[in-house]
């Protein structure tokens, strides 16, 4: 099992960066690279039941949310945003924001 998280480790260690900056392209002469959010895990596990059978088992998940492109014209680069994708990354982040601040509004009442 030590050798498989090993291996996994080592197969995905650039993929990060490879994950949220895909490869330029050019498109209309424009270059393009679209960015993008993404997070991925793994997990695995053994173990013994009441009854000394071993098992093991593993898994893992990932997914990436389009944020939008930086586009290159003549020189000039700029951040083209892909509007649903930023909404939805920021959705969690007005949600904490407003739990924190209730919070602090509270403490500042008593």
């Amino acid at each position: 099992m030590a050798d498989f998280v090993l291996e996994l480790a080592d197969k995905v260690a650039g993929v990060g960066v490879r994950t949220s900056y895909a490869d330029k392209v050019e498109i209309g002469g424009a270059e393009v690279v679209p960015v993008a959010l993404g997070a991925y895990g793994f997990g695995g596990g053994a173990g013994t039941d009441d009854e000394q059978n071993e098992g093991s088992g593993g898994g893992g998940g990932g997914w990436s949310v389009p944020l939008g492109a930086y586009v290159g014209r003549g020189g000039d680069v700029r951040f083209e945003p892909n509007v649903l994708g930023l909404l939805i990354v920021s959705i969690p982040l007005v949600v904490v924001t407003g739990k924190a601040l209730r919070m602090v509004i509270r403490a500042l009442k008593k």
